[in-house]
């Protein structure tokens, strides 16, 4: 029977893992789509003033460097999940202590703060 607490969901390790896998494997082909993008960018080869429908190739680099930052900071916090997953406090909120809606977890298993927290504007 399930105490309630997010550490006792038997697939809460399996999401945490599946999730940390994938964000890797997003890491690894946006590295390698900025690392072509500034070879050919600094071969000469890439056009940085406009494409044919207008976007310079320098802001789409700055877009696929933005996701890449966005998607390692997500594996970052995936790999808090799992080191805090088997602690005493995994699945209550940092900011005020309260539980973790299981619905919240399910959703973003790396969270860290209820809904009520997230949603406040930090001072």
């Amino acid at each position: 029977m399930s105490t309630g607490d997010p550490r006792d969901h038997p697939d809460l390790r399996r999401v945490l893992e599946e999730e940390r896998a994938e964000a890797a494997e997003r890491v690894s082909a946006l590295e390698r789509e900025l690392a072509s993008a500034l070879e050919a960018a600094a071969e000469g080869t890439a056009d940085d003033e406009h494409d044919p429908e207008g976007s310079t190739t320098a802001f789409e680099r700055q877009q696929v460097a933005a996701v890449l930052e966005q998607v390692r900071e997500r594996s970052a916090a995936l790999d808090v999940a799992l080191r805090r997953l088997g602690e005493p406090g995994f699945g209550l909120c940092e900011r005020c202590g309260r539980p973790i809606a299981p619905g919240r977890l399910a959703a973003r298993p790396w969270a860290t703060t209820c809904v009520e927290c997230a949603g406040r504007v930090r001072r």
